[in-house]
């Protein structure tokens, strides 16, 4: 972006930010028709440093961090998560990350801009792709080694910054209806892993919501859209342990454990426990289904809530390891919420 540019897109940003003062960034990108990562890297409201090398070496290095707080969203869900980046793989095109606070997939293929970022004296290393969604954030917090912050922004940041170019990222052809319904169906039926139900949706170029409405109801149902509220109320007031996925086309964010502190404001449905922080936007919600998968430890089920669009807005499991059996308790208040019996 050349100079000119950044100075009226700087100018537009100000007087949005006067005018609508509690609009966050994504939001405020929106309004001015750009991308937030040209706002980040125009200084727009924010201080930043542009940081080189790949998403794979800055990953490599998160753990150094000590205690940080990572986010995660889409346009309906956000995902928090205070812990330390531990148990780090980000060699190739697909990372992991698998602490005992932290746990995320990640999708490096179209990551492109990287920053570290103040903003209202917050800190935060951001990740954006090549269209210039924000990816995935590490915001410091108290406990983070403010030392070790600094040494690692240092290590990585650039003195040429290099201009963010938007480009489209290309939509994975799918059908809303798989070709062969019969076909997938017995597929389904005999999966053997939950990730392998990816592999099936390509496999039969189908979208996943397609895929549940072709099913069966053995293996997928329509359920009310207020069962997320009763399904986090119910594990809140038992102690039921869950795992909570949000995702973006860049990465994957769980959070495993139980949930506690469940508040409302307007369509946001919340959680706000110390570690883990959940904000649903239930008025976003166009569907909900309960998912039942076999493996080879069992039948696993899981609640699922979409988008107007299809967009797979956020998923809730049982806590549960590979080798493991499913929580008798989850499968039975999953169960509760469908009008027809589930496979097992």
């Amino acid at each position: 972006m050349e100079r000119q540019s950044i100075d009226a897109l700087r100018r537009r940003h100000q007087e949005l930010a006067a005018a609508q003062p509690k609009l966050r960034i994504r939001d405020r990108a929106r309004h001015l028709g750009v991308s937030e990562a040209e706002l980040v890297a125009a200084g727009c409201g924010v201080q930043t440093r542009q940081l080189g090398g790949t998403a794979q070496q800055l990953f490599r290095d998160l753990g150094m961090l000590g205690p940080v707080m990572a986010l995660s969203r889409n346009d309906h869900a956000v995902h928090e998560r205070h812990g330390q980046y531990q148990g780090i793989e980000a060699e190739g095109p697909v990372g992991i990350v698998l602490g005992p606070d932290i746990d995320l997939r990640m999708f490096f293929g179209a990551w492109r801009y990287f920053y570290a970022v103040t903003e209202n004296g917050r800190d935060s290393v951001q990740f954006f792709d090549k269209a210039g969604e924000a990816v995935h954030k590490v915001y410091r917090t108290d406990a983070t080694d403010a030392a070790a912050w600094q040494a690692y922004v240092d290590r990585h940041a650039v003195d040429a910054v290099a201009p963010v170019v938007v480009e489209a990222i290309a939509a994975v052809a799918e059908a809303d209806l798989p070709a062969d319904a019969g076909a997938m169906r017995e597929h389904w039926r005999g999966l053997k892993d939950t990730h392998d139900f990816f592999a099936m949706l390509r496999q039969f170029s189908v979208s996943r919501l397609g895929a549940l409405r072709s099913a069966g109801s053995d293996l997928a149902q329509q359920v009310d859209d207020a069962a997320i509220e009763t399904v986090l109320g119910r594990a809140a007031g038992s102690g039921l342990p869950i795992m909570c996925f949000v995702a973006n086309r860049g990465i994957v964010q769980i959070h495993t454990g139980p949930v506690h502190k469940l508040v409302r404001t307007g369509t946001w449905f919340n959680v706000l426990d110390d570690k883990f922080n959940l904000h649903l936007n239930t008025g976003a919600v166009a569907s909900s289904w309960v998912v039942n998968k076999p493996t080879v430890d069992g039948w696993v089920t899981s609640l699922e809530l979409f988008g107007a669009n299809g967009e797979l807005i956020a998923q809730f499991f049982g806590e549960r390891k590979p080798g493991k059996p499913e929580l008798g308790a989850w499968r039975t208040l999953l169960q509760s919420l469908c009008p027809a019996a589930l496979a097992a």
